[in-house]
């Protein structure tokens, strides 16, 4: 069944690793709805279109800490081999690989997830500029001024997730 993927799902399944936003192979498979191996074999049969910045493999450190970071057990009780990582860029050349059409549908949603982000980063960063330049000139002026300026401060800034209780 070929369906659009909500833009909320495919950002839950991207990772920083290595300073690259990236998507597992375990998540592209789901999404695309193949089997891991088959998206890694599909992967290998062409692997001339995926250099190390479209595409690396996780080191078994990496793959634990994102395992023990995450408590997904699901991810694969005895495996041969650590999952991959494929950048934006690999991702789109998934593509020309991958020729279903739940392929197709899949990789523009979420070529337009990692556009959205980048989008939201970009006018995040501007937003600060903008405020601190606000910061600089009101320096020294009114303190109801002031305290509007640190009210401000502390929602750009993200919460904090509260922790979670052990035991009852």
């Amino acid at each position: 069944m070929n369906q659009m993927i909500p833009s909320e799902i495919i950002e839950k399944k991207i990772f920083l690793l290595r300073g690259l936003k990236v998507i597992l192979s375990n998540d592209l498979a789901e999404l695309y709805q193949v089997e891991p191996r088959a998206l890694v074999q599909a992967v290998k049969r062409n692997i001339e279109r995926f250099p190390a910045d479209f595409m690396f493999q996780l080191t078994d450190e990496e793959f634990l800490n994102l395992k023990s970071q995450f408590v997904i057990s699901s991810w694969g009780g005895l495996r041969r081999s650590s999952p991959y990582a494929f950048t934006e860029q690999g991702i789109a050349m998934l593509s020309s690989v991958l020729k279903s059409q739940q392929a197709v549908l899949v990789n523009i949603e979420i070529i337009r997830t990692f556009v959205r982000l980048r989008q939201i980063l970009s006018s995040h960063k501007d937003l600060a500029r903008k405020f601190e330049e606000l910061e600089k000139r009101v320096k020294g002026h009114d303190h109801h001024i002031q305290s509007l300026v640190e009210a401000i401060r502390q929602l750009m800034n993200p919460p904090v997730p509260p922790k979670r209780r052990i035991g009852f």
